[in-house]
């Protein structure tokens, strides 16, 4: 199935021996041969590569991952399933802006009712550009932030992260949901049925500059750390590699599936 990884820390580090182990995921240490991509912040804002090939067969991967230093970081290697269609629309991380902020969203699980739910809606935010389930409930996210947020002052993450964590349980209601998602200032990391978290403090290789740090990752990418398992349904935001929110939704029991965008 599609697995993730993410990033938040106080300042840009290297993550090679990690990123580099999670390449190897995309379609050589686990079935997950059908995209990969990499968003990354850099000099304020996200770059972003994707490719619609087996990571652990892409050059531009293996580069990146000996060459990328940053303080958010959110990957991906996908399983095509919903649809079954291998290309760069198709290929997470997907990138909007909205409510004046640069968000990036991947997701492991199916949730393919949400296609149809928003649909109907008619989301004046956000408009999907590939058929993923998994790009319309990143729509569907983002079209609930911004209508709690319409009017109000403020875009302090405590005003949207408990509208966030209802519409993050809604959505899991319907399947598995499993995501990554980041304002450009935040790692969002939801839990449904399957990740795990690192977090660290200590120094930077290079720098020695002390750091706090936080790794996630579908599943735990060396088994010499002390990875920790999301409780079902936890949310979790990291600021500068420090938990500053946390929020438990409903718990809810997956629907069994065998393959998983």
């Amino acid at each position: 199935m599609c697995e993730l990884f993410g990033i938040s820390s106080g300042t840009p580090v290297d993550a090679s021996r990690e990123l580099n182990e999670f390449r190897l995921r995309g379609g050589q240490a686990a079935d997950n041969p059908d995209g990969w991509g990499i968003a990354w912040q850099e000099s304020g804002t996200f770059r972003l590569a994707k490719e619609p090939t087996p990571a652990h067969l892409s050059d531009l991967f293996a580069q990146l991952c000996s060459t990328t230093r940053s303080s958010l970081l959110i990957a991906h290697v996908r399983k095509a399933s919903f649809p079954p269609v291998i290309d760069m629309s198709n290929t997470h991380p997907f990138q909007r802006v909205c409510c004046g902020k640069e968000w990036v969203f991947a997701h492991n699980g199916m949730v393919p009712d949400i296609v149809d739910i928003e649909l109907s809606s008619h989301n004046p935010v956000c408009c999907p550009t590939g058929r993923t389930d998994s790009e319309y409930a990143f729509c569907h996210l983002l079209g609930g932030i911004a209508q709690h947020l319409h009017g109000l002052p403020s875009t302090d993450p405590a005003s949207w992260f408990e509208k966030l964590a209802a519409e993050s349980g809604l959505v899991a209601s319907l399947g598995k949901f499993n995501f990554l998602m980041s304002d450009g200032e935040h790692l969002i990391a939801y839990g449904h049925d399957r990740l795990h978290y690192l977090e660290r403090s200590g120094s930077d290789q290079f720098d020695g500059i002390p750091v706090n740090s936080v790794l996630v990752a579908t599943e735990p990418l060396d088994k010499r750390d002390a990875w920790i398992t999301f409780q079902p349904g936890e949310l979790r935001l990291y600021r500068s590699g420090k938990l500053i929110e946390r929020m438990m939704t409903q718990p809810i029991t997956p629907v069994d599936s065998e393959r998983h965008d």
